[in-house]
């Protein structure tokens, strides 16, 4: 293969530039051209395609975001916008393409893939959703964040005797709540994979307050359901404790990407640009067992997501 193209589409993540700057400066130094498709899907019905250089992706390693942009694109679910992709791809000569994002975007590479285009999938998300590798890339930066925030609001929760809740992202999937809760020392995690018990919650503060604890915190997936801000006056109710609600949203997404990202996204990068170079069928690339694999992108998004109880048994016994 001579000539690959890359995208970034779906919620940016953390160490998607590590990506993009690894699948560039690789496939180029195997002798591919590589072009950026600017704005994901959309941006690839409209055209917007570049020639990269080695330069092009330089002083981006530490980035958060993605320079390539992404946007959401409903016109790319018709098949009138699916047909369309091809024939743009068609005209720049463009024989594979790297797809960095979530479930959805590789559902869209997927369909490019049906219409002959070899596709290689970069699981580019915060959520760590995807079944088929251990971790995603901006998982880890996610969860770090949500750790700075753990300690933040401990100190302001303990200085006014209160409880915290604090609600991370994650869609349906309670990693970031879970990981981060277990090194953050959360004094319970409430995730969508458990089911909702508010009274078992309670509990565990008025036990606190009994044993001369002057504060709690609660990390809450926002998969789980009930609103945060109904969960705040059950507890503030049912415990008399002050109760605050903490929604940090889209600070999670952003920043500069961790050791790990930043590794995990350069090795995936490197193995993507290896894969369409010689001219694999469609994959999609991840980790398991600390090694970069890849497996076929149908399968990928096939594969249902099992739940390990292991770690939320931990933290609930360290709490």
């Amino acid at each position: 293969m001579k000539r690959i193209g890359i995208l970034t589409s779906g919620g940016d993540a953390s160490g998607m530039n590590a990506a993009v700057r690894a699948t560039v400066r690789k496939g180029l130094s195997m002798g591919m051209e590589v072009y950026a498709i600017d704005r994901g899907f959309e941006g690839l019905l409209d055209g917007n395609i570049e020639k990269m250089q080695w330069h092009s992706v330089g002083d981006i390693l530490q980035r958060g975001g993605t320079i390539l942009r992404t946007a959401r694109s409903e016109r790319f679910r018709t098949e009138e916008g699916q047909e369309r992709a091809v024939s743009v791809l068609d005209t720049f000569g463009i024989e594979g393409v790297v797809v960095i994002g979530g479930d959805g975007s590789f559902r869209g590479g997927m369909e490019l893939s049906r219409r002959g285009v070899h596709v290689m999938g970069i699981p580019g998300t915060i959520d760590n959703d995807l079944a088929y590798t251990d971790y995603t890339i901006g998982f880890d930066t996610a969860v770090n964040t949500v750790l700075a925030m753990i300690s933040n609001i401990r100190d302001t929760s303990s200085a006014h005797e209160r409880t915290s809740i604090i609600e991370v992202m994650g869609r349906h999937c309670g990693d970031i709540a879970l990981h981060a809760g277990l090194a953050g020392g959360a004094d319970d995690i409430l995730i969508p994979e458990i089911e909702l018990d508010i009274n078992r919650a309670c509990r565990r503060i008025l036990r606190g307050q009994q044993s001369g604890k002057r504060h709690s915190i609660i990390i809450k997936a926002e998969g789980v359901p009930v609103s945060t801000a109904e969960l705040r006056d059950i507890i503030e109710e049912r415990t008399g404790q002050e109760t605050r609600a903490v929604v940090p949203g889209h600070i999670q997404r952003g920043g500069t990407p961790s050791r790990q990202d930043r590794v995990l996204a350069s090795l995936m990068g490197a193995k993507a640009a290896e894969l369409l170079y010689d001219d694999e069928e469609s994959k999609a690339i991840g980790i398991t067992g600390g090694e970069i694999r890849a497996c076929g992108l149908e399968e990928a998004l096939q594969m249902k997501r099992e739940f390990n109880p292991m770690l939320y048994d931990l933290a609930e016994t360290l709490a």
